[in-house]
């Protein structure tokens, strides 16, 4: 027997199935991630087809059992689209990179609602335009990478413990994160990270205004952070909204 499952949902990503057919991949509020079929969603008269798009925020119902894989979606409807952030291409790349992550990232079934709040926000703020799109991604990737288990520390040096200066250049280690500078003096092996990448990590980590610094600088710090995952998730392969929307 099916349980009924009603709650709020971010599309991920949308496939067709069959000859009707659509299997999409949600971000649940109740379960988690979860991959569920739409019978007959690409015919003429599905209302549930027209609006299961990615990046969509649903509020659906969802046939669920236990025992299978792929759950039944029943009924959705539509709590936002966002319209605003598929206006212009950075706003477009760093949504999809965003929900991107979440679907790549996540496990199935296993809920997390800090993380689907916190996925409803960013998606908001880029669709207000509350910051540059490249530095509201910067910010969630570092809430996303702690709500993993791989938290950055800013403040104190994976090695030696001291306090890491703000104004100096320092290391980076991609199984422990930031070294402060005397300890990227003395091992060897490790990345570095200019004064003015530390900062603008510095700011997006502890949310001050990160408008100071030149947008490009976000190249770098999205490299360094997809060279960590790499690290730590044997197989994530890096972002690939980025190539698709350059």
């Amino acid at each position: 027997m099916s349980d009924i499952v009603k709650t709020e949902a971010v599309v991920l990503s949308k496939i067709n199935y069959g000859d009707t057919s659509s299997i999409v991949s949600l971000y649940t509020e109740s379960d988690g991630k979860i991959s569920a079929i739409i019978k007959g969603g690409r015919g003429p008269k599905s209302k549930i087809g027209k609006i299961i798009d990615p990046i969509n925020h649903l509020q659906v119902i969802i046939y669920k059992k236990n025992t299978r894989d792929v759950q039944i979606l029943s009924d959705a409807n539509l709590v936002s689209h966002f319209v605003n952030l598929k206006e212009d291409l950075d706003s477009t790349k760093y949504s999809f990179a965003i929900i991107e992550l979440v679907k790549n990232l996540t496990s199935e079934h296993e809920s997390n609602y800090k993380l689907f709040k916190g996925l409803i926000k960013i998606l908001n703020m880029i669709n207000d335009k509350k910051e540059k799109p490249a530095f509201l991604f910067g910010r969630f990737l570092l809430f996303f990478l702690s709500e993993l288990g791989y938290e950055l520390s800013i403040d104190k040096c994976a090695i030696c413990g001291k306090d890491v200066a703000a104004n100096k250049s320092v290391g980076f280690d991609f199984n422990t994160g930031l070294i402060c500078s005397d300890c990227f003096e003395s091992h060897s092996g490790l990345e570095n990270v200019s004064a003015e990448l530390f900062e603008l990590i510095f700011c997006l980590k502890t949310n001050r205004l990160a408008e100071k610094f030149n947008v490009d600088l976000m190249d770098k710090f999205n490299l360094l952070m997809e060279r960590y995952l790499k690290f730590h998730v044997s197989d994530f392969k890096g972002i690939q909204s980025f190539q698709i929307y350059k």
